[in-house]
């Protein structure tokens, strides 16, 4: 009986699956934004699909990136879904692996600028949003970044903090705009610090502006795409500025953990995020803008996410790099010019 059972044993070890294909788990670390939406259109079906277990982390990036550094020795997280800069803080600090983008069947469908965001190699974006200008079109024209400064307009118009996501982003296209285009920001900072006492707010949630314009307090902001549904919700003439600068935004990106031991699992899991079926459902549900581009979407989504090939040429996107080693002196240049 005992060689029966120990027969048995091994035979089920060298088998391909082991035990039970259903004992494999794959841990993610996501943002936990539309998160019911994500379990119904991604988590959900790749389970039924690998026949695996997915654990599902969220968080903010601070807190997530901080994880993955505790768990540096033994990684608990197997893919990340980060910004790009968060991305090439964990590459500088060996927490992720390569992609090899010859494993996922997807890769070839994405924009050219979600392939490898920060040119080495270490991440693949699944989904970008432009930054721009909404305003009041019966109110005033935008034709530049710079027009937000003009005396006519200055007063109504809202700014991001630069402790925001869009802060960044918005100065650095403003800095274009009036030919003080440095790394260092600080042209286009000490600009609307001589301007702060005209600015309506420099806001920390973009939630806030729709309320500001909707009460006429407001005729103008730089916003991300994501935020743009609302204004279209109001009975006004609000429209989507195309500046003569272009417009910016930012990308999120996936990727893996250094040392993990499900390195194959979130290669499938990775592939199947990329791929046009779940992008297109994420999309339509105006969660994410597609980086794939194979995607073809309602006329109601396409007009409120960041979509399309020419649009995905048009972004200027921070390089991670500056960034990274710019967020201090911003601050730091900020809080003397426009203060906190």
């Amino acid at each position: 009986m005992k060689k029966a059972l120990f027969a048995s044993v091994a035979l089920a070890a060298l088998s391909p699956l082991g035990a039970s294909a259903a004992e494999r788990t794959l841990t993610i670390s996501v943002y936990a934004f539309a998160q019911d939406d994500f379990k119904t259109l991604v988590y959900d079906p790749f389970e039924a699909q690998c026949g695996c277990k997915l654990v599902v982390e969220t968080g903010n990036s601070v807190e997530r990136l901080a994880k993955m550094e505790a768990n540096k020795a033994n990684p608990v997280v197997d893919l990340a879904a980060v910004s790009m800069a968060d991305a090439l803080a964990a590459s500088r600090a060996g927490l992720i692996e390569k992609v090899d983008t010859a494993k996922l069947a997807n890769f070839a469908k994405l924009y050219d600028v979600a392939k490898d965001p920060n040119g080495d190699g270490m991440s693949v974006g699944y989904t970008f949003y432009a930054t721009s200008i909404a305003y009041r079109s019966d109110k005033m024209k935008i034709e530049s970044w710079a027009d937000l400064l003009k005396p006519e307009y200055v007063g109504h118009v809202a700014f991001p903090n630069v402790t925001t996501n869009q802060g960044p982003p918005a100065l650095y296209m403003l800095g274009l705009a009036l030919g003080k285009d440095t790394p260092d920001l600080q042209g286009p900072i000490a600009a609307l610090g001589e301007k702060k006492d005209d600015i309506v707010t420099f806001y920390e949630k973009s939630s806030q502006l729709v309320q500001l314009m909707q009460q006429e307090e407001i005729w103008a902001a730089p916003i991300g795409r994501f935020s743009w549904a609302g204004f279209t919700k109001l009975d006004l003439p609000v429209a989507w500025a195309t500046p003569k600068e272009g417009q910016t935004g930012g990308m999120n990106v996936l990727v893996l953990t250094k040392g993990s031991q499900n390195q194959d699992l979130a290669m499938q899991f990775m592939d199947f995020w990329l791929s046009t079926e779940t992008q297109a459902k994420l999309a339509e549900k105006l969660i994410d803008s597609p980086a794939n581009s194979e995607v073809k979407l309602s006329e109601a989504a396409a007009g409120n996410l960041t979509y399309g090939e020419e649009t995905a040429k048009s972004l200027n996107l921070i390089p991670s790099a500056i960034a990274l080693d710019n967020r201090a002196g911003w601050l730091k240049t900020w809080n003397e010019k426009v203060g906190q």
